[in-house]
């Protein structure tokens, strides 16, 4: 059973999910700089401040992108706390 247009839309989720995979590899680099400089500068591992405002910057990109802002905060929230993970684990 063949569906092209169903293997066309499917192509192209496939091609956003590896460029969503190597965006979130490029975007942990970088976080892991950022942990490697604040425990050598001993700043703590988390902004809570920060965090706030890019939470609410990035549920006005949701909302401007037509994304639910909801899910956008959840899956921003999910990163944050995984590099604030990594970031603990440099200062031990």
């Amino acid at each position: 059973m063949s569906d092209e247009t169903l293997q066309g839309y499917r192509k192209s989720i496939d091609n956003i999910d590896a460029a969503l995979v190597h965006l979130l590899a490029e975007r942990f680099k970088v976080t892991q700089a950022v942990g490697r400089y604040k425990a050598t500068s001993g700043l703590p591992p988390a902004d809570p401040g920060r965090e706030e405002r890019q939470i609410a910057r990035l549920r006005r990109l949701a909302e401007e992108a037509e994304l639910d802002p909801e899910f956008t905060e959840k899956f921003l929230r999910f990163i944050i706390d995984e590099v604030i993970r990594h970031h603990e684990r440099l200062r031990a």
